[in-house]
């Protein structure tokens, strides 16, 4: 028998449930005007009273009468990040993390909320004078320490939402794509830029994600604080990861003070939250790896470069990713939050330089590189993109993790500049230390 709600109305027009109204007289038809779905059923039975022959205050009454649901009935979506927190954890890809699930609750309240007002912007206007108006979904940003989960929280947060206009995308890639926007417009238009890239954003998103928040150039810092007030009052909800605390965002920066009401803005439109996880859990798959230098080339390299790209990504799916530099786009082989898997072909044998290397370096923590070969004299060229690239990965602190064909010290030692990679050498060993994997990640 399916699950009722058992509707309690007033009436002296409508003395049976034949003669109420034809659009809640269907059952499930009346279900879906109130929002609960086809799960629920709407009694038959119906309870009338005389009412001064007055259908407006009929209405009125009938929707003020609470919905009995039954514990059984409550939406299958309201703990879904719960559920899936548990099951990852019941197949031990992750250990519970009380700081985490604090967080991963407040991601679940949020995106329960956004889904209502969702659920009320589709309802018909005549239904809406009837129903209260849902409280607007406030902000959120989680500030927290490398290693600690955010991406993964955002992840599944991203995943499970359904909100339909919403996107998710690396900071430093969207203020790209701002400044792109601002150069097209004023190329072409007198009038204020941005209004129009406001209208343009919220016109298309209304659940944005962030990864990595961080703010170390001028020109995005005076830039934020005009357009994130005019993403809030078009009701963008933002929900931003980051390593650090509003309050430290563009510290020492030139003109801070001009950065100051952003920091405000943000703090007041957004709940600020910090997920103080006392456990570094990239930093312990790194150790877990056992090495981040794996050689030789064959089946086992290629295992222990996806078992790395799962472990830090949480087993997140292989999604192409990029990043733009100086109007030539650099393509990667997967992209997982501040996670790049790539390939020697991918980053050595294109012509690449030392400002796309630097780039990568920047916006992304761990780099994962698949099957370097021993490098000839012929492959001299390559060399030197391997020797560039190893040079920025390592003043950026980024993590290295690689599959090769032979030990670092045998790469590249029969040919001319042998000796200068002598120093990519080095730090390739460095590199591999607990020092060096201790170290933060310097993303400017």
């Amino acid at each position: 028998m399916p699950n009722r709600v058992c509707i309690v109305g007033h009436a002296t027009r409508y003395p049976t449930c034949h003669d109420f109204p034809l659009f809640f007289r269907h059952t499930d038809h009346g279900a879906r005007q109130l929002g609960i779905g086809l799960k629920y059923r709407i009694s038959t039975t119906l309870r009338c009273k005389p009412y001064r022959n007055n259908p407006t205050s009929m209405l009125k009454r009938f929707f003020s009468q609470p919905l009995a649901l039954q514990p059984d009935d409550l939406p299958e979506h309201v703990p879904e990040l719960e559920r899936l927190y548990q099951e990852q954890v019941r197949q031990k890809h992750i250990h519970h993390d009380p700081a985490q699930f604090e967080v991963l609750r407040k991601l679940q309240s949020l995106s329960h909320n956004l889904e209502t007002e969702c659920h009320y912007q589709q309802k018909p206007d005549a239904l809406k004078l009837f129903t209260a108006q849902p409280k607007k979904s406030k902000s959120l940003y989680i500030h927290g320490g490398v290693g600690c989960g955010k991406s993964m929280l955002m992840d599944w947060f991203f995943e499970c939402c359904a909100v339909t206009r919403k996107r998710r995308v690396h900071f430093h890639a969207f203020m790209l794509e701002v400044h792109e926007f601002v150069h097209q417009w004023r190329q072409r238009n007198g009038a204020e830029v941005i209004p129009a890239l406001a209208k343009n954003i919220s016109t298309s998103t209304q659940l944005l994600c962030f990864d990595e928040f961080h703010v170390t150039d001028i020109a995005d810092a005076m830039i934020l604080g005009r357009l994130f007030s005019q993403l809030f009052a078009a009701g963008v909800v933002i929900v931003a990861t980051s390593n650090r605390h509003p309050d430290d965002l563009y510290a020492g920066g030139l003109q801070r003070e001009l950065f100051l009401p952003f920091i405000r803005l943000l703090q007041e439109q957004a709940d600020v939250v910090e997920l103080a996880s006392p456990r570094d859990y990239r930093l312990t798959h790194l150790r877990a790896l056992g090495t981040t230098y794996f050689y030789p080339l064959g089946t086992a390299a290629t295992r222990f470069i996806r078992q790395s790209y799962n472990e830090l990504s949480n087993f997140a799916p292989l999604q192409p990713g990029s990043v733009d530099v100086l109007g030539r786009t650099v393509a990667l082989g997967a992209v997982h939050g501040d996670i790049a898997l790539s390939s020697f072909r991918e980053l050595c044998e294109q012509p690449l330089g030392p400002a796309d290397y630097l780039e990568i370096a920047c916006e992304f923590s761990t780099l994962i590189i698949a099957d370097i070969p021993r490098l000839t004299p012929e492959k001299r060229n390559q060399a030197r993109r391997l020797v560039t690239l190893i040079d920025a990965l390592y003043e950026h602190r980024v993590k290295l993790i690689c599959s090769a064909e032979v030990p670092a010290e045998e790469l590249y030692k029969d040919s001319d500049g042998a000796f200068e990679y002598q120093r990519t050498v080095s730090r390739l060993i460095a590199m591999q230390t607990d020092h060096y994997l201790n170290s933060q990640h310097l993303a400017s």
